[in-house]
């Protein structure tokens, strides 16, 4: 999760319908509730960690991320969450990369190294943008360096070590809206700004585009058409 969108959205970021809504997806998504140790990869904030705790019965979260300033212990729904820029080893049932293969030169090189600081069973859970043509002034923003399809990012998983146990795209209700607008955003200027697409809705606007996801959530395993992002659990070997 990028720091950059947290701080755009502060302490409203969980009632937003893009990450509400995403969160809710990773837990409907997950093969099984993370008994036990999290690994969140590129964490951020730690919004996705923080949901599982507060709403599995997950019962530590270890956060890590090279943005920190301070490595640091704390608590969350009664809960540890251990915040690092790296760990060497550990015994985790569930590891998360939400929206960091896109970051990175080498996005099978990163997956590889956390493939092996864990033990044979872990679950990963990635998700990754959806669909280079969708490629906006937001990506510049966020410093991507690409976006994935479905097969795509099957492939990286496969070449890590890991067993695919199920793919598919989320947002595609609203991925119409989103490719439109983008498109249309292309058309008008060949000079993309530079600036995040997340931004503060109505309060009607936003509680209609989680409705539409909720919606979505029931039916999300088995779309392989079209999204605005790629959702992966996979398992190691």
């Amino acid at each position: 999760m990028d720091l950059k969108e947290t701080e755009i959205l502060g302490d409203d970021i969980s009632d937003h319908w893009y990450y509400n809504s995403k969160a809710k997806a990773v837990k409907k998504f997950l093969s099984k509730t993370p008994a036990n140790r999290i690994l969140d990869v590129g964490a951020g904030s730690g919004f996705f960690s923080k949901y599982l705790l507060k709403n599995t019965a997950a019962k530590e979260a270890w956060c890590i991320d090279i943005s920190y300033e301070h490595e640091t212990d704390e608590t969350y729904a009664e809960k540890p969450i251990f915040l690092r820029k790296t760990v060497d080893s550990i015994d985790a049932e569930l590891v998360m990369l939400m929206d960091v293969l896109e970051h990175v030169d080498d996005d099978i090189g990163l997956l590889k190294e956390y493939v092996e600081k864990v033990p044979k069973g872990t679950q990963f859970l990635i998700t990754v943008p959806a669909f280079q043509f969708l490629w906006s002034g937001h990506d510049d923003f966020l410093e991507h360096k690409r976006r994935y399809t479905l097969q795509q990012l099957e492939v990286v998983v496969s070449a890590c070590g890991l067993d695919l146990k199920k793919s598919a795209y989320f947002f595609g209700c609203v991925f119409p809206i989103a490719a439109a607008l983008r498109l249309a955003d292309r058309h008008k200027s060949k000079d993309r700004a530079r600036k995040s697409q997340l931004t503060q809705h109505s309060h009607l606007i936003n509680s209609i585009m989680k409705g539409i996801c909720t919606i979505e959530l029931s039916f999300m395993a088995f779309n392989r058409i079209a999204g605005l992002s790629v959702f992966c659990v996979a398992q190691k070997r």
